[in-house]
């Protein structure tokens, strides 16, 4: 029996982009964001467009409570292969398209606070909800992204490219790129696709790899989501 397993590759993971190598600028804005414990104990990757001194940077990120775990090759490779840090395969930029067309939902709100000159309540319009919709196949190298809502992709995609939405995704085509859904960390998002193929599927920064997607799910109709424990289901949808 062997003595190493290798049960997949699930782990939520967060990239951090330097344009500053002033520590102090940087534990100043990064206390601001890392607040009440939500990022805590967080995997980061890191990406830097000035110089840095590498191994005080990442004592700075442990003392706040990160985890580095890699540096994307750039500026970082020469200083972390010299303390043997992992380094990752900088990104191929991809094409964000524009989707064939976007429904809004807008949702009104009542202010409690009345206006101090006229007295009366004051009303703010807030965008609540996007749903984009495009009919095209995504090809190699395009990207749709929705940062407020839902995407439904009328086609199939490409591999090599990708469809990132902050809620669901739905996709009626043959799925071989990569989708990733609850962006932004809403573990209540959810994947339906009509044959999935993939490269990478991702919910909420929880993601597995192609060789990982379990093979009686593999170009089949199939409904994803975070179970329980946080980990992704795949159930095969029957119709």
């Amino acid at each position: 029996m062997a003595d190493i397993r290798i049960t997949g590759r699930m782990v939520n993971f967060t990239r951090l982009t330097f344009d500053t190598n002033d520590h102090d600028v940087i534990r100043q804005q990064l206390t601001a964001i890392l607040n009440e414990d939500a990022y805590q104990g967080t995997l980061v990757i890191l990406d830097s467009t000035v110089e840095q001194e590498l191994i005080a940077l990442i004592q700075l990120l442990i003392s706040l409570g990160l985890q580095p775990m890699a540096v994307i090759d750039g500026l970082l490779s020469d200083e972390a292969k010299s303390i043997q840090f992992p380094v990752m395969p900088a990104d191929q930029p991809l094409q964000r398209i524009k989707a064939t067309k976007e429904e809004v939902v807008v949702q009104s709100a009542k202010v409690t606070e009345k206006n101090a000159e006229t007295k009366t309540p004051t009303t703010k319009t807030a965008i609540s909800h996007k749903t984009s919709y495009h009919d095209e196949i995504l090809r190699t190298g395009q990207c749709l992204v929705q940062d407020h809502g839902d995407i439904i992709l009328n086609a199939g995609m490409n591999s090599g490219s990708e469809v990132i939405a902050s809620g669901n995704i739905h996709i009626y085509g043959n799925v071989r790129g990569r989708i990733m859904a609850g962006a932004g960390g809403n573990p209540a998002a959810r994947i339906f696709c009509h044959a999935l193929e993939a490269e990478l599927v991702s919910i909420a920064g929880t993601y597995c790899v192609a060789e990982d997607i379990p093979k009686d799910v593999l170009k089949k109709s199939v409904h994803i989501y975070l179970n329980d424990k946080q980990e992704l289901e795949f159930r095969a949808l029957e119709f």
